[in-house]
């Protein structure tokens, strides 16, 4: 049975900028979008919120999805990778949470593509499908709990 590793991902823009998070894998700085993984008795939606919380300090709700990306990394680990983005009037200072969050940094989208420690490919792709104007009403993103919550159906206040 397929079993892949499912994660959120943020693309928080101000200003023209979009916020990143660097963390240390195999001892190297690298760059990703705030993410992470789906934890059980959650929705995708509640997970996107926590993991911008955790890896930012940013407390915020996502507005709009947009796509799944489908990923096998180099060791041979599936992931599905749900992505969503939201609109700051400004750029707000961060507090990461995440002991494995070093420091978060806002940069263009150009500087973000072009860098060369992103966490996986999926960061660059993650900017070029955002940059392209794809934005799906977060509807789309059904989730279904018993007993029924208010929240799992979007409005993630």
């Amino acid at each position: 049975m397929f079993e892949p590793h499912v994660t959120v991902a943020c693309l928080v823009q101000a200003e023209g900028h979009l916020l990143m998070v660097e963390e240390r894998v195999n001892g190297r700085a690298t760059l990703n979008q705030p993410a992470g993984h789906l934890e059980a008795d959650e929705t995708l939606l509640q997970a996107a919120r926590r993991e911008l919380r955790e890896e930012t300090g940013i407390d915020a709700a996502v507005q709009h999805f947009l796509g799944v990306q489908q990923w096998i990394a180099p060791d041979n680990t599936p992931f599905l990778r749900f992505l969503f983005s939201l609109d700051l009037a400004t750029k707000q200072p961060t507090a990461p949470q995440d002991s494995d969050i070093d420091r978060c940094w806002w940069l263009t989208p150009e500087a973000i593509i072009q860098a060369d420690n992103l966490r996986s490919p999926l960061v660059a792709e993650s900017v070029r499908l955002w940059q392209s104007g794809a934005r799906y009403p977060l509807h789309l993103i059904g989730a279904f709990q018993w007993p029924f919550h208010e929240d799992a159906r979007g409005s993630d206040a």
